[in-house]
C-alpha cells in the first residue's frame, strides 16, 4: 500500500479515557442494526434497573480509540415516559451515578456503567420529521449528539433529497448519513462521534418559541435554585420543560423532597398556562411539533443532487444485501477455488512438477549426496507452495481488497463468524487459507490480537490448504467419487464451525468490536500490490525456508541409515492399531508434517502401487484421508504459529489438530465398520 502520514490526536480515547457513546432512538429506527454491525461477538446483554428493558454494550474500535457503546431501549419521547422508559432517561442522565432524588429508591445505579459522552440518535430518514420531536429533546440534556441519518439508501430510492448541511445547521449538531444495514456510512459516524467529542461540540439551546418561553418565565425562576439542581442534577431547561410537561417522575420527585414547595411550583405552573391557545402540555408538544416540521421543511429544500444510479449502487445493493451479499461472498469464494484448483494447479505443473521429474533421476547413495538430494527437495517443496499457490492467490485477493470487495463480504459475513468468536474482517485470511496456510496465519497476525488471532489462526490450520486439497482429490474424487470430496470438504467446514464455538467459550476474553470501513469501489494498483505481496509472503523466506529444508535433511538421513523400519515400528499404535492401516505407512505419515503431497507420494511407493483401493478397503482409505487432512497441517505452519502465537499455543494447536485427527478417523473407521 502506498504511505500516508496519519495525524495522532492525543490523548487516545482508550482505557480509563475509553470514549462512552449511547444509541438513541425511535423504534424501528435501526439502532440496533447499527449496534450489531459494529459490536463485539459477545455483547454484554442486561436489563436497566427496575425495568424489562433490555440492553447491549460492548467496547469497539474506532482507529486508534476505543468506545464502550451501548444500544439502550427504543425510545419515543422523553417527556410522555411510561415508566418503564424511566430507565433509558435515567441513564441518559446519571449513569451508575445516583443523584440525591433517587436515594430513597430501591435498588442499584440505573446502569452498570458511567453516563455517555456522547448520544448518537439513529433516525429513519425516510421518515425525518416524526424522529426529529426526540431530537429536540435529546438535545436538552447537556451531552454532544450526532445524528445518524439511517436507510439512506431508501431515501435515495424514493427520490428525496435531504440538505446534511442545512439539518446540522439548524441542530447545531452533526449529521452523517449512513446505511446501519448494509455499512455504509457506519465508519465516518463513529469518526465524527469522536471527533465531536474531542471538541466539545454540544447541540444549539433549542428553546421553545417565545410565547411559552415568556409565559414559563416565572416558573422557571422558582425552579432554579441551588437545593432542586442539586438533587436533580440535570439541566435546568430540561426539568422546566418535564415539568411544565406535568412528567410524573419529576412531579414524584418533587413532592418527596421538595413537598413545601409544590403547592407554589403547581400554582405557577397553571398560571404559565393562562392566556395560551390550548393547556399547557398540549402547547409545549404543539410547539416541538411545530419546530420539528419548519426543521424538516428547511432540510427538505433542494440542495445538491444526489448522482444517479450508477453501476456502483446497483452493485452494493447486490454486495451488502443481507442474503443476496452471501451469494457474492459465495461467488468470490468459488473464483478463490478456481484459482487454486485451475490456474494454480496448472502452474504447479510447468514448475513444480518439472522440476520434480528432473530431480527424479537423481538417487544418490552416500551421505553427502543424500543431503544434497533432500535440500533440493526442501527447495522444490518451497516453490510448490510459493509459486503456483501462493503468489496468485495473494495477488488475487489484494487485488479484491484493492478493489474494495473485499470489505463488503467481510461486512456481510461479519455475523456469521461472530458465531464463532470472530469478525468478518478474518474472511480474507481464511480465503487465502485455500492456498496456503502460512500466508493466512500472517495476515491474521496482522489484522488481529488477543482471543480473536488465537481462534483465527487455529481454525486456519483446519482450512484445506492447496496441498490437502490436492490429496482429497486425488484420493476422495478417484476412489470415494463426488459425493467422498464434498463428504470431506463438508466434514471440514462443520469442524471448523464447532471448534471455533469451542474455543470462543475456552476463551473467556472478548476483543473490541470493530467499525469496518466501506470504501469506493477502485482500480488496482500493480506496484502498489506487489509491494504488498512481498510484505506478505516475507514470512515464508525468513522462516518456512530453513525449516522445511531442515526437516527435509533429517527424514532423508533417517531413511538413508536404515531407521525406516524403526520408525514405522515405532508408529504401530497409531497406524496399526488406531487406524487399521498397513505397518508401511507410518513413515509416509511422517513425511506430512512437510509436505502433504510428499506423503501421498510415499505413500504410493510403500504400497507399491498408485492404485491404492487394490492394497486398501474403502474404510481404509477413508481412514486415512481424514487422518492425513486434519493432521498437523505441515512443520511451516508450525513455523509461523511459534512466531505469531508463541510457543504455548503453537504446540496446542498441533496437539488439538491431532486430536481432532485421531478422533475423527477412528470414528469414520468405527462407523463405517459397521455399514462396510
Amino acid at each position: 500500500m502506498s504511505e500516508t502520514s496519519i495525524m495522532l490526536h492525543t490523548p487516545l480515547l482508550r482505557g480509563a479515557r475509553r470514549l462512552r457513546i449511547a444509541l438513541v432512538g425511535l423504534p424501528g429506527a435501526g439502532k440496533t442494526t447499527l449496534f450489531k454491525a459494529v459490536s463485539s461477538t459477545a455483547p454484554q446483554i442486561g436489563e436497566l434497573t427496575d425495568t424489562h428493558r433490555i440492553y447491549r454494550a460492548c467496547t469497539v474500535q474506532i482507529g486508534l480509540d476505543e468506545a464502550s457503546v451501548v444500544d439502550l431501549p427504543s425510545l419515543s419521547a422523553l417527556h410522555h415516559l411510561q415508566d418503564e422508559d424511566l430507565g433509558t432517561l435515567k441513564y441518559l442522565l446519571w449513569g451508575n451515578e445516583r443523584p440525591p432524588i433517587t436515594a430513597h429508591e430501591p435498588g442499584a445505579a440505573p446502569a452498570p456503567f458511567e453516563p455517555p459522552d456522547l448520544i448518537v440518535q439513529v433516525v429513519d430518514a425516510t421518515n425525518l420529521q416524526s424522529q426529529l420531536e426526540l431530537t429536540l429533546e435529546l438535545s436538552q440534556l447537556g451531552r454532544p449528539v450526532v445524528l445518524a441519518l439511517n436507510h439512506m439508501d431508501e431515501v435515495r430510492r424514493k427520490g428525496l433529497h435531504i440538505n446534511l448541511q442545512a439539518l446540522s445547521s439548524q441542530l447545531g449538531m452533526p449529521v452523517v448519513p449512513i446505511s446501519a444495514l448494509m455499512g455504509q456510512g457506519v465508519a465516518e459516524l463513529f469518526r465524527t462521534a469522536v471527533a465531536t467529542v474531542r471538541q466539545a461540540v454540544c447541540p444549539l439551546p433549542q428553546a421553545p418559541s417565545q410565547h411559552i418561553a415568556s409565559s414559563l418565565e416565572a416558573l422557571g425562576s422558582a425552579l432554579q435554585q441551588p437545593g432542586i439542581d442539586a438533587a436533580f442534577r440535570m439541566p435546568h431547561q430540561l426539568l422546566l420543560m418535564l415539568f411544565a410537561s406535568g412528567h410524573a417522575y419529576i412531579e414524584r420527585e418533587l413532592q418527596e423532597h421538595f413537598g413545601p414547595l409544590m403547592p407554589s411550583l403547581l400554582a405557577l405552573r397553571a398560571a404559565s398556562g393562562l392566556g395560551l391557545p390550548r393547556p399547557l402540555a398540549e402547547e409545549i408538544h404543539a410547539d416541538r411539533h411545530h419546530r420539528a416540521a419548519t426543521i424538516f421543511e428547511a432540510a427538505q429544500r433542494p440542495g445538491p443532487l444526489e448522482p444517479g444510479r450508477g453501476w456502483r449502487f446497483w452493485l452494493d445493493a447486490f454486495m451488502l444485501h443481507r442474503q443476496w451479499g452471501l451469494l457474492a461472498s459465495l461467488a468470490v469464494f468459488a473464483s478463490v477455488l478456481f484459482v487454486v484448483f485451475e490456474v494454480s494447479g496448472w502452474i504447479d505443473s510447468q514448475t513444480t512438477q518439472r522440476l520434480i521429474e528432473a530431480a527424479s533421476g537423481w538417487q544418490p547413495q552416500s551421505t553427502p549426496g543424500v543431503v544434497a538430494r533432500a535440500v533440493v527437495d526442501g527447495f522444490i517443496g518451497l516453490i510448490g507452495i510459493v509459486v503456483p499457490y501462493m503468489l496468485p492467490l495473494l495477488l488475487l485477493l489484494i487485488a479484491l481488497e484493492e478493489m474494495g470487495l473485499m470489505h463488503r463480504i467481510a461486512f456481510v459475513v461479519d455475523r456469521g463468524f461472530h458465531k464463532i468468536g470472530l469478525h468478518g474482517g478474518v474472511a480474507v485470511p481464511f480465503l487465502l487459507g485455500l492456498g496456503c496456510n502460512v500466508p493466512a496465519i500472517s495476515a491474521v497476525a496482522r489484522s488481529t490480537t488477543g482471543r480473536e488471532r488465537l481462534i483465527a489462526s487455529v481454525l486456519i490450520t483446519f482450512v484445506p490448504c492447496s496441498a490437502r486439497s490436492a490429496i482429497i482429490l486425488a484420493v476422495a474424487g478417484k476412489y470415494l467419487g463426488v459425493l467422498g470430496v464434498i463428504g470431506i470438504y463438508a466434514l471440514t467446514l462443520l469442524l471448523i464451525a464447532v471448534t471455533g464455538w469451542l474455543l470462543s467459550h475456552r476463551q473467556s476474553e472478548v476483543g473490541p468490536g470493530q467499525v469496518q470501513e466501506i470504501p469506493a469501489y477502485t482500480l488496482p494498483d500493480w506496484r502498489a500490490m506487489l509491494r504488498e505481496t512481498w510484505a506478505r509472503s516475507s514470512d515464508v523466506l525468513t522462516i518456512v525456508t530453513p525449516l522445511l529444508v531442515g526437516g527435509s535433511v533429517v527424514l532423508a538421513l533417517l531413511g538413508h541409515f536404515g531407521f525406516d523400519g524403526a520408525i514405522n515400528t515405532a508408529l504401530t499404535p497409531l497406524t496399526s492399531w488406531w487406524l487399521g492401516l498397513p505397518l508401511v505407512l507410518g513413515l509416509p505419515l511422517l513425511f506430512g508434517v512437510l509436505r502433504k503431497e510428499l506423503s501421498l507420494l510415499m505413500i504410493f511407493q510403500a504400497l507399491g502401487t498408485q492404485d491404492i483401493n487394490t492394497v486398501l478397503g474403502t474404510v481404509q482409505i477413508v481412514t486415512l484421508l481424514v487422518f492425513i487432512t486434519f493432521y498437523v497441517p505441515c512443520i511451516s505452519t508450525f513455523a509461523i504459529m511459534h512466531k505469531t502465537l508463541g510457543r504455548a499455543q503453537a504446540w496446542f494447536s498441533v496437539a488439538l489438530s491431532v486430536g481432532v485427527a485421531l478422533a475423527l478417523s477412528v470414528l469414520v473407521r468405527l462407523v463405517m465398520g459397521m455399514f462396510v
